[in-house]
C-alpha cells in the first residue's frame, strides 16, 4: 500500500442492497453521483486491497447504489461492508479557476495578513451556505468561511492559504 499517496479516499461502503450483489456507497463527494466517473475503484479495509470495477451505478432516494463487475450477489456484497473507497488523483478533472478540491486544501497551512499563522486546515465542512475551513493551530480551532470575502489566496505551489481572518476570532 506504499503507492496510497497516489490515491484519494471518496467514502465508504455501507453495505449489500438486493439479491444480485449491488452495494449502498456513502460518498464524501460534493455530488451523490460523482463517483460514477470512475471505472475502477480501489477498496481497502485493513491490509486488505482489492480493484472493483464499476459495472453499473445510480443514484436512487438520495443513495447511490453500485454494481461490481466482480461481486455476483449478496453474500459477496455484505462482505464489503466498511470498505473504504479510493479514486486514483490523476483521474480527477482539472478544477475551474478558484475551485479546489478539498483533499488539495488539507493539510495547508493558514496566514492571516499579519502573516501569524493560523494554524493547519484539518478538516472542511459543508454548510450548505458555503464551504468551512476548519483550521487548527496555536491559537485554537478556527471555523473560516470558504469564500472570497474571507480568503485572499490559496497557494497549492507553497500549500498555504492567505485569509483575512484575526487570530483572536
Amino acid at each position: 500500500m506504499n503507492d496510497m499517496q497516489n490515491w484519494v479516499a471518496m467514502g465508504y461502503i455501507k453495505g449489500a442492497f438486493g439479491v444480485k450483489g449491488w452495494v449502498k456507497v456513502q460518498p464524501s463527494t460534493e455530488y451523490t453521483d460523482s463517483l460514477l466517473d470512475y471505472s475502477q475503484w480501489r477498496l481497502v479495509q485493513g491490509n486488505d486491497v482489492m480493484m472493483a470495477t464499476l459495472l453499473n451505478g445510480h443514484v436512487a432516494n438520495g443513495e447511490l447504489h453500485v454494481k461490481f463487475e466482480q461481486i455476483q450477489d449478496r453474500d459477496a456484497a455484505a462482505l464489503l461492508r466498511g470498505y473504504t473507497i479510493y479514486i486514483p488523483r490523476e483521474q480527477f478533472a482539472e478544477p475551474d479557476e478558484n475551485e479546489f478540491y478539498w483533499t488539495d486544501l488539507m493539510g495547508m497551512q493558514v496566514y492571516n495578513r499579519d502573516n501569524a499563522c493560523l494554524g493547519e486546515v484539518i478538516n472542511i465542512m459543508e454548510t450548505g451556505a458555503h464551504d468551512v475551513l476548519v483550521v487548527k493551530g496555536e491559537f485554537g480551532e478556527k471555523l473560516i468561511p470558504f469564500v472570497s470575502q474571507f480568503i485572499d489566496d490559496v497557494n497549492e505551489l507553497t500549500q498555504t492559504i492567505t485569509v483575512d481572518w484575526g487570530v483572536d476570532y
